[in-house]
């Protein structure tokens, strides 16, 4: 079979993306995570009489943990193909990347299976936020005085 004739099957085949979409319906989703956070942060503070700097910290958790729950249960992987990367970009993607692998390899045991699999997605998130972060840092040192 030449190149051309399998890249017409293929071509054929291949599932269609709409990208403009796609992109509007995660720059929407993104939006009401935002408002979601925003809301909580609000109600934390109000309810709890705390300054907003340390309702964030209530809030973070509480997507954290909605994530989390979410994807045991297994409703997050049906709310993500419609919700695209609105829904895996913020905090609530790293969670659920880090929830599923350690439901995946539960099996294999805490150290073995948890313990050596559950930062396989997240680990590249770490490294390069860790790095840009130095990187960045040192930027600002050297352009501003260390400040």
């Amino acid at each position: 079979m030449e190149k051309t004739d399998y890249k017409k099957i293929v071509d054929k085949y291949k599932a269609k993306e709409n990208r403009v979409k796609n992109g509007i319906v995660a720059f929407v989703v993104g939006g009401l995570i935002g408002v979601l956070a925003e809301f909580l942060i609000q109600i934390y503070s109000y309810f709890l009489d705390i300054s907003t700097r340390d309702a964030s910290v209530f809030m973070i958790v509480t997507l954290i943990f909605v994530s989390s729950l979410f994807t045991a249960l297994g409703f997050f992987d049906k709310i993500v193909t419609f919700a695209r990367c609105g829904l895996i970009i913020p905090i609530t993607g790293f969670a659920h990347s880090m929830t599923s692998a350690g439901l995946e390899y539960k099996k294999e045991g805490l150290v073995y299976g948890i313990g050596s699999n559950i930062f396989k997605l997240a680990g590249s998130v770490i490294l390069y936020g860790v790095v840009s972060a130095w990187f960045f840092g040192m930027i600002r040192y050297f352009l501003f005085g260390g400040v």
